[in-house]
């Protein structure tokens, strides 16, 4: 059911990836590559599957840890980046980047405690029957 509280836990978390596609443009670690942009679509159509699998319980809680996971090692690109990254006038806004896969893994975290919550309920109801 759609109507659940860590839905709202889960789409914040697919939020977060959106916006740091956003502002993920200017962030260079590899070259050419695109890491930040193709580890903020993986975590958007990861996060809309699980969304959408809610009859599945264990299947969303796999998927919330792989993006755990995913969101981690952003974290640590991302913290990499701003190590090697120089200050300055020229770039006011150092820094915003990794506060998004930060609030997603937070995110992802409490939606997590709210299925394996569900997950006892459901349980214990079958045990009744």
């Amino acid at each position: 059911m759609l109507q659940r509280i860590q839905t709202i836990w889960m789409l914040l978390a697919v939020l977060g990836a959106v916006f740091l596609f956003i502002t993920g443009k200017d962030v260079d670690i590899f070259g050419a590559f695109p890491v930040i942009d193709v580890a903020s679509v993986i975590l958007v159509l990861l996060g809309a599957f699980s969304l959408f699998s809610f009859k599945n319980r264990k299947r969303q809680l796999m998927l919330n840890t792989i993006c755990i996971i995913i969101n981690a090692l952003l974290i640590g690109i991302l913290a990499y980046w701003l190590q090697n990254l120089s200050g300055g006038m020229n770039f006011p806004e150092k820094g915003i980047e990794p506060i998004f896969p930060s609030i997603a893994v937070i995110c992802l975290l409490i939606a997590n405690i709210f299925i394996r919550k569900d997950e006892r309920l459901v349980k214990s109801v079958d045990r009744l029957r």
